[in-house]
């Protein structure tokens, strides 16, 4: 038997909870960011600032910084931060271990992920009582092509 279809059989007959994360990993730059708090609506998306998520089977990871390379000090920005992640069907929930703002770690984030064709979209509730956080967000991504 050709190890090719060896391959086929065995992964057909042990399906892979992982796979249904494929559509989902890479990596994704911010192209808008929206956030609602009470009625309303505002944009947070900073043209001045690149950010990139990057998403592997496990885990998931975002740096931001400006786009003047730090030289312009009172625009100068960076960020970071990751953890795991879950995705079952649609809901992907990020449980943030790492973080420039530490008093935002060891938190779950829950958001409805949609893809379509190079978008990713995520739409979800930040919430931290101790820091006053209540608020919905939506991100879009485009896919960055290697």
């Amino acid at each position: 038997m050709d190890f090719t279809l060896i391959a086929i059989i065995a992964l057909s007959c042990n399906p892979d909870k992982k796979q249904n994360q494929l559509p989902l990993i890479g990596t994704w730059e911010l192209i808008s960011a929206t956030t609602t708090e009470k009625d309303s609506t505002y944009s947070t998306f900073n043209p001045n600032v690149k950010m990139i998520k990057i998403i592997n089977p496990t885990h998931f990871a975002f740096l931001s910084h400006d786009l003047k390379m730090g030289k312009d000090t009172a625009t100068a920005a960076f960020t970071a931060g990751g953890g795991a992640y879950t995705l079952v069907d649609s809901v992907y929930t990020e449980h943030l271990q790492y973080f420039i703002s530490r008093e935002w770690e060891d938190n779950k984030f829950e958001f409805v992920v949609k893809i379509n064709n190079d978008t990713l979209i995520q739409k979800g509730i930040e919430k931290i009582e101790k820091l006053g956080v209540d608020h919905v967000i939506v991100e879009k991504y485009k896919r960055v092509k290697s």
